[in-house]
């Protein structure tokens, strides 16, 4: 308990959280329920495979972003370019959905869907990554816990998806403008709040960025190490599933349990922000796990959590049981994020970590979405939750066994910072 009081006398602590905090409540507010604005009829009553379609596109976009985005925060190293742009974004995100989006997706799906991807991907979905690099090489350079910092925005989105449930029901309208009133705090912070020890580094830097900065031909020769694409092949059969199970078909399926959609959707409005509650509490304990039993263990324990939950779902239409399976996903998320965040520090080089966290995790992510989101969206109109949830079961199953023979040992190959106590 003195250690993490004591994290907060770091100010690079304080405002790293706090800068999570808002982006994530900017964020959550609305996308927490974008699946529900998407198919109900106070909203735009689309069917699974529009809606898959759009998931798709918003992938397909964030997975170009992600390329450039990931490569160009290496070169800007500490510099927060990016978060001030999205900060940009998240200040507009009223406006956009509300005179901009949703008009074009009703008179023109296509071209609506065009700039809608455009817009969430530049200014969230391909800089999520981006926040949680910066600020996991700031706990690095300023030495404090990122688990801890990253907790705050867990608990920035459970506060939003507490507040969401119950707004979307008067008028969904009020969710994207309360996305702009906290996008708005958001850019204040990153423009203003700089801590003396980030000033002082930046200056430090100046005359050590050519050395320890990665070039062009470093990033690409990425591509060609085995080890990464060993990664990238699970993540795309894991993490994929965040998204299209737990966005795009979990919140309509869920509140599809209940008498009224109405109750549904404020019933899930509490139940996420409860979930994510406690995922923002693991998200500080997940650290000491993870130096208990090793990164390796840790993930798996992830993935194989991963496939209980989904598995379950496929099999259980009671309301009260499908919220105590949904609890589950608190521990899954801190444990699959913070490990792949650690595998990528202890066994690759430590100055490549934006890109690899961005090629390795969240591209491999995306181009999972992307190639999966609309046939998976078509097989639950065609052949409904249960079936679908089965399957999306099995491949998790399938590639958390791949894991257990292909992910490497702590102490195997330890080419960035080793781990204190490796466990396995």
């Amino acid at each position: 308990m003195s250690k993490y009081m004591k994290a907060f006398k770091n100010e690079s602590y304080l405002q790293s959280s706090v800068t999570m905090f808002l982006y994530f409540a900017s964020w959550g507010i609305w996308w927490s329920f974008f699946q529900l604005w998407l198919t109900s009829k106070d909203g735009l009553n689309l069917n699974g495979s529009s809606v898959g379609t759009i998931y798709a596109a918003n992938s397909l976009v964030t997975l170009i972003l992600m390329f450039f985005y990931g490569t160009l925060q290496d070169k800007l190293g500490l510099k927060r370019n990016l978060l001030i742009f999205s900060g940009i974004c998240a200040a507009l995100v009223g406006p956009f959905f509300i005179y901009a989006y949703e008009p074009m997706l009703n008179s023109n799906f296509t071209f609506g869907l065009v700039v809608g991807s455009i817009f969430l991907s530049a200014g969230f979905l391909a800089t999520t990554g981006i926040y949680e690099a910066l600020v996991e090489r700031f706990s690095r350079v300023f030495k404090f816990e990122y688990g801890q910092a990253r907790a705050w925005g867990s608990f920035g989105y459970a506060v939003v998806a507490l507040l969401a449930g119950h707004l979307f029901v008067i008028n969904p309208d009020i969710n994207f403008w309360l996305g702009s009133f906290f996008g708005v705090l958001l850019l204040l912070n990153v423009c203003f709040w700089v801590p003396k020890a980030e000033r002082e580094e930046k200056k430090r830097s100046r005359n050590t960025t050519q050395a320890s900065v990665p070039s062009v031909k470093e990033m690409l020769s990425l591509l060609k190490l085995r080890d990464l694409w060993a990664v990238i092949i699970l993540i795309f059969f894991t993490w994929t599933f965040y998204t299209v199970f737990g966005q795009q078909m979990f919140p309509s399926f869920y509140a599809g349990l209940f008498g009224s959609v109405a109750q549904g959707q404020q019933m899930y409005g509490n139940l996420n922000s409860i979930q994510v509650f406690v995922e923002a509490i693991m998200m500080g304990l997940v650290p000491i796990i993870m130096n208990k039993i090793g990164v390796r263990n840790t993930l798996l324990l992830g993935i194989t959590i991963m496939a209980i939950r989904i598995g379950l779902c496929g099999f259980i239409d009671n309301p009260i049981a499908i919220s105590c399976v949904k609890m589950l996903h608190s521990f899954e998320t801190p444990l699959f994020i913070l490990s792949i965040f650690r595998y990528f520090t202890l066994h690759f080089e430590t100055k490549l970590s934006a890109t690899l966290y961005m090629i390795g995790f969240q591209v491999a992510a995306q181009l999972g979405q992307v190639v999966l989101s609309t046939p998976l969206g078509m097989l639950r109109d065609n052949s409904g939750y249960a079936m679908t949830f089965h399957i999306i079961t099995i491949v998790v199953v399938a590639a958390g066994i791949y894991a257990f023979f292909v992910i490497k040992k702590d102490n195997q190959d330890v080419n960035g910072e080793p781990l204190i106590n490796q466990a396995a």
